[in-house]
């Protein structure tokens, strides 16, 4: 297999025979996934059934089965993706590499240990798997490929292909259609263009990105690309959400995440709305006439939503009066909607007693961002994502029409909001393979530009590693991410899938980020350099649309279902 990383000229009987292994690396996989889920099932369940109170005892197996669930379908994924090249005529070199070390390094983490993150490592036996159960991953494929794959050959090759194509829009083709390829390049022009020549400048004076930006961003039909064309959007698939979010976060996650509220707002109301509703609000939304924010969060609930505490208390004349504070609010002081889930039953204690708002208010100033009556607010200073700005809000008999009340009946919140999840963790996936993107391109420019000892930092087998590992594991998180969008647009429920993608997708680019300031050495540590940034912003996908932690247990209670 090693052979593979150093051969210049793959032929195709080679090419072949590394497609073969892959293939056939993956049912040993399936069968040893398999063995875990019921082994993990027996740990977790209590008189037949699955157990709540069991899966948080046992958390490092449950989580670990999560983890373990998104490495066999990455594999699946970055299977299914090379074949498809292959057929097509495009699987080149380049490509090959990916393709083998993604899975030579990911066999061999299956089977010694998958990094959850820097400082927690799952094994099999933590799943209550025993040595007879692993010997079912001794099959020659994975004996070869995890020898074989990933290679300091076959990492300094990719390299090398890497700066011969340094002028590509992504390392390796993506698989996509031509239209959604064009759509990248449109957007990667804009990115390169209008936001990566101030994005650092914003971050740190931690200032607005400017209205003009945003402005030319609803010109483009970035905040309805998705909304149907009934209903003045684009009409466009969540595949075309995944490739914009992608290159507008390579260029700064700021402007990347500006969508993401119009995209939450907006599958809200066409999941849950009435018909006014979105005869209403969906055209402005998609105009970027209005602009959105969702207020969901609360100092004391983080990702507890069922506990809310903010009360949204119904007067005579129907209309809402919302007493109670949000936290973690993006965006919040410009904006003219918030989706605002509250408390309308105040005798309840959980999710069933919440209601979704279409709250509007008036966009503020830098004098005065919070003018609305009923309504204050302060700014929360952060590391990274700034270019929207974060804040605490309070509310005290602040007004919201009746008429607004999402879908016209109280209680169905926090349903409204799962409905949207799905949408929402595809999105964060691709915001993440958009900084992941970044890291790797300031990495490598600097990899080729810094001299030390006589030769540019990009010719020392570690840092080349670095860097090939960066791509490698950027596009097997695009692959899972675009195939949970392919889920989305198909129809199917993909909650599981959007799930794994954000889960791999935020691990990915925080590795990418910090690999990217260590190939820096000391320069990375400096607020000049771009890469600082990248580290900041790349550390929130981990917390924010369900934290890591949360995102394995959900993972896990439907792989346990």
């Amino acid at each position: 297999m090693a052979q593979y990383g150093q051969d210049l000229h793959m032929t195709s009987t080679l090419i072949s025979d590394l497609l073969t292994q892959t293939a056939a690396a993956l049912p040993p996989v399936e069968k040893v996934f398999e063995a875990a889920r019921i082994a993990v099932r027996n740990m977790v369940s209590e008189n037949g059934r699955v157990s709540g109170r069991l899966i948080e005892e046992n958390q490092t197996a449950a989580h670990g089965l999560s983890w373990l669930a998104t490495y066999h379908q990455s594999l699946q994924q970055m299977q299914k993706w090379a074949e498809r090249l292959q057929g097509e005529g495009k699987f080149g070199e380049v490509e090959q590499l990916l393709h083998q070390i993604a899975f030579g390094e990911y066999l061999w983490q299956i089977y010694g240990g998958i990094q959850m993150n820097q400082g927690e490592v799952v094994r099999l036996q933590d799943m209550g798997l025993s040595q007879d159960d692993m010997r079912a991953l001794m099959e020659p494929a994975i004996m070869t490929l995890t020898q074989g794959g990933n290679t300091q050959a076959a990492r300094t090759r990719l390299v090398e292909l890497m700066q011969e194509q340094a002028a590509n829009l992504t390392t390796g083709a993506t698989g996509l259609d031509d239209e959604l390829e064009m759509i990248r390049e449109q957007f990667r022009r804009f990115a390169s263009e209008r936001v990566e020549p101030h994005a650092h400048d914003w971050h740190l004076k931690d200032e607005l990105i400017p209205m003009e930006i945003i402005e030319e961003l609803a010109e483009m039909g970035v905040f309805g690309l998705t909304i149907p064309e009934e209903y003045g959007g684009l009409g466009l698939s969540k595949a075309s959400m995944v490739v914009v979010s992608e290159e507008l976060s390579r260029g700064y996650i700021g402007v990347g995440s500006l969508g993401t509220r119009s995209e939450i707002a907006a599958e809200l109301i066409i999941c849950g709305g009435t018909d006014e509703q979105k005869a209403n609000w969906l055209p402005k939304i998609s105009s970027g006439e209005i602009l959105p924010t969702a207020v969901f969060t609360e100092p004391n609930t983080g990702s507890d939503l069922g506990s809310l505490r903010t009360r949204a208390i119904k007067g005579e004349a129907g209309d809402y009066t919302i007493t109670g504070n949000k936290t973690w609010i993006t965006h919040a002081a410009r904006t003219h909607v918030m989706t605002l889930l509250a408390r309308t039953n105040p005798d309840s204690t959980d999710h069933r007693g919440l209601s979704m708002f279409l709250a509007e208010k008036t966009p503020g100033s830098e004098e005065t961002p919070f003018p609305t009556e009923g309504m204050t607010g302060g700014e929360i200073e952060v590391l990274g994502y700034r270019g929207m700005k974060e804040y605490e809000l309070g509310f005290d008999g602040f007004q919201v029409k009746g008429e607004n009340l999402l879908g016209g009946e109280e209680g169905k919140g926090f349903k409204q909001l799962m409905e949207t999840f799905e949408s929402a963790r595809i999105q964060t996936a691709a915001r993440a393979i958009g900084v992941a993107q970044s890291a790797l391109d300031i990495s490598m420019q600097y990899a080729v530009d810094r001299k030390q000892f006589g030769k540019s930092l990009i010719n020392f087998p570690r840092v080349s590693g670095k860097l090939a590992m960066m791509a490698v594991e950027i596009m097997v998180a695009r692959q899972l991410t675009y195939f949970s969008a392919w889920e989305k647009d198909h129809g199917h429920r993909c909650d599981l899938e959007a799930g794994m993608a954000k889960l791999l997708g935020a691990r990915v680019a925080w590795a990418a980020a910090d690999n990217g300031l260590q190939i820096h050495g000391g320069n990375g540590f400096a607020l000049e350099y771009k890469i600082s940034r990248v580290l900041c912003d790349a550390r929130i996908l981990n917390i924010f649309e369900g934290a890591a932690e949360i995102q394995a247990q959900v993972i896990a209670r439907r792989l346990l279902a």
